[in-house]
């Protein structure tokens, strides 16, 4: 669309820029991701599968098509055989994401962002100049697919996003960079003010943190990069792309460590309401890009939207069938359900698990620094049906206290 402003124009000018949410769990959900490699050649295979999650985003209130290219470089597609992603290959599975992303994003006055994630290249040591010739097959596309901007999203290690950066930089687009950290920092140990610091360094021009953790745990790491630059007088945009799972017992590896993930964390969702808080504290804590990544739907979008309406002057679509607070609710039958179409009684809620005799924390696995497949083999020959059954007995015990 013709006259679209820029992401850093916005930014600059003080707006609110509200991303998207995480399509690889949601479309893992529908049936049309694969779990275990994560990647997404449900681009090619079911294009109007995404095209539908990319448009209800838009509806919610998304100003930012991010196009779902998570996992989607070269080694990664190809790793362990992975055959059903490699044989679409990088640049099939990019330009065909570049394309749905772009449809829609013409629908409204939505930007497009081409998005890079970590790399096994890396993580088997591989060294800087193999993972950013990984990282120049899918710049290449997106370059070739005139997107708006760039996001390095989903990195652990800190080195690995300063190549990162390093190979965006070189498109001349704006640069986001993200790490999937907590306020521990990598996992190396390197902490989340020197990843800050070093994101900076490195020449990003938005900064913030994704995935791994929720609002909660995503915020506490977010205020640690705001009180290190204002210290180093430094000024760089900022955003936040956290989980939608609450994961205060999630040590710093995050969520990936629980014992739900990832096919048990629906008890940890959290609220459209908790989205209001959390869009409001991200707001006040000075970030103006404001999105989600795993487990975000649509109406969580919806709700940061709602809630951040008056500073952008304007309502999403998705709330024409919504309302304010749960205004919608004057219209139920039920007398004891009006009453509760009101912003207090949600905002002062606190929602019951269901599950009787359920522990409130989850005990992590705490793997320790992911070190490639050795790893993996080594726990996989010494957990045996017998462990974790044991495992689990020991749960119920806990529970029953």
């Amino acid at each position: 669309m013709p006259g679209k402003r820029g992401l850093l124009e916005r930014l600059d000018a003080g707006e609110v820029v509200i991303g998207d949410g995480g399509f690889v769990f949601a479309l893992e959900k529908r049936g049309y991701v694969k779990a275990g490699p994560w990647t997404p050649e449900s681009v090619v295979e079911y294009p109007e599968a995404v095209t539908q999650l990319h448009r209800e985003f838009l509806r919610a209130g998304s100003d930012v098509m991010q196009t779902f290219t998570f996992y989607a470089s070269e080694d990664k597609l190809d790793n362990r055989g992975n055959e059903a992603a490699s044989k679409h290959g990088v640049v099939g599975i990019n330009n065909a994401a570049c394309d749905l992303a772009h449809k829609v994003a013409n629908e409204g006055d939505a930007l497009v962002a081409g998005g890079i994630s970590q790399t096994p290249a890396y993580l088997s040591g591989a060294g800087k100049d193999a993972v950013q010739a990984e990282f120049k097959k899918q710049v290449d596309c997106f370059i070739a697919n005139k997107v708006d901007f760039l996001i390095a999203e989903y990195f652990e290690h800190v080195e690995e996003i300063e190549w990162a950066i390093e190979s965006l930089k070189l498109s001349g687009l704006p640069v986001c960079a993200n790490m999937c950290i907590g306020e521990e920092g990598d996992v190396t140990g390197v902490t989340a003010e020197e990843c800050a610091l070093r994101m900076a360094r490195a020449g990003a021009d938005v900064i913030g943190m994704n995935c791994h953790f929720g609002p909660v745990e995503g915020l506490r790491c977010m205020k640690k990069m705001v009180d290190v630059f204002k210290a180093a007088n430094i000024k760089k945009h900022l955003m936040i792309q956290p989980l939608a799972y609450h994961t205060p017992d999630a040590t710093k590896q995050g969520f990936i460590d629980l014992p739900e993930f990832p096919f048990a964390l629906e008890p940890r969702i959290c609220t459209r309401w908790d989205m209001h808080k959390y869009a409001r504290d991200a707001y006040d804590m000075g970030i103006r890009y404001i999105g989600g990544c795993c487990g975000f739907e649509p109406y969580h979008i919806r709700a940061i939207s709602e809630e951040l309406h008056e500073e952008r002057n304007k309502h999403c679509k998705g709330t024409e069938k919504h309302d304010l607070w749960g205004k919608g609710l004057e219209l139920h039958t039920k007398p004891w359900v009006r009453a509760r179409a009101h912003k207090a009684y949600w905002q002062e809620l606190k929602p019951a698990s269901g599950r009787p005799m359920c522990s409130s924390m989850s005990k992590p696995d705490e793997w320790g620094v992911t070190s490639g497949h050795e790893l993996l083999k080594q726990h996989t020959e010494k957990t045996s049906a017998e462990e974790i059954a044991q495992v689990h007995q020991h749960k119920r015990g806990m529970c029953a206290k």
